[in-house]
């Protein structure tokens, strides 16, 4: 596997956009993984992230090679805790919840997962993960016990953007949330993503394909589909059918 941080630079400098499917583990259908894998590989996808804010079974080994036997997509670990860290992925994403002040999601976690690491392979991408107000309260939220920052506060969320890159991350992810009634705005897209030099990442409640384009227009190097996608596996097909 090619370094996954270097082409997501690539496709940056390139004007190249990127497309995620976050999956779940918690929430797969094992009857179904055969036809779920089908989907992401008939969709526009350029990279598979796993995990979750509650990740109650341990199947993320049995899942990423299952997934890897029919699927040629890069898999990242999107974890929400070290509990969720296993080397038959290709890489992390090494997250900091830089927007809120629980040191535990800034630091502690980090800390606990370095042994579970250092026995691995994966590429280590240090992400700033930035929790963005979307009308209701998100897993992320409630596991972290932290507030997301304010959507109409647009400066301070760029001045936290600015200070995770400065702090050294590779990447920065404004996360509105699971299931989030309401996407992060496209004004804090196009205003973060003029402040920063690093790739951003853009994700939860994104519906439709339209909303994607917008993303991309506004800044977003890569959007993440999750919800959308679980609930429904054909959203991509049906989307481009309209």
């Amino acid at each position: 596997m090619a370094n996954i941080y270097n082409t997501i630079l690539k496709a940056k400098s390139e004007n190249q956009k990127l497309l995620a499917i976050l999956l779940d583990p918690d929430k797969i259908v094992w009857e179904h993984l055969s036809i779920l894998i089908s989907k992401i590989n008939q969709s526009p996808a350029t990279h598979i992230f796993i995990g979750g804010s509650l990740v109650k079974n341990n199947i993320m080994d049995e899942l990423i090679v299952k997934i890897k036997e029919n699927c040629k997509l890069p898999i990242l670990l999107f974890p929400g805790n070290p509990s969720q860290i296993s080397d038959k992925a290709d890489g992390i994403l090494f997250l900091s919840l830089i927007s809120g002040r629980n040191p535990d999601y800034l630091i502690e976690h980090q800390i606990n997962a370095v042994p579970l690491l250092k026995k691995t392979h994966l590429e280590i991408i240090s992400t700033g993960y930035l929790l963005i107000e979307s009308g209701t309260e998100t897993a992320v939220e409630r596991v972290s016990k932290t507030k997301p920052l304010d959507r109409n506060n647009i400066q301070y969320a760029v001045q936290t953007a600015q200070a995770g890159e400065m702090l050294g991350n590779k990447l920065l992810y404004l996360e509105a949330g699971s299931g989030a009634k309401q996407a992060v705005s496209l004004e804090m897209i196009k205003t973060v993503a003029t402040h920063i030099e690093i790739p951003l990442i853009v994700g939860g409640g994104i519906t439709d394909l339209e909303r994607i384009q917008e993303a991309y227009n506004a800044g977003a190097d890569l959007v993440v589909i999750g919800t959308a996608f679980e609930n429904n596996i054909n959203f991509f097909t049906l989307n481009t059918e309209r």
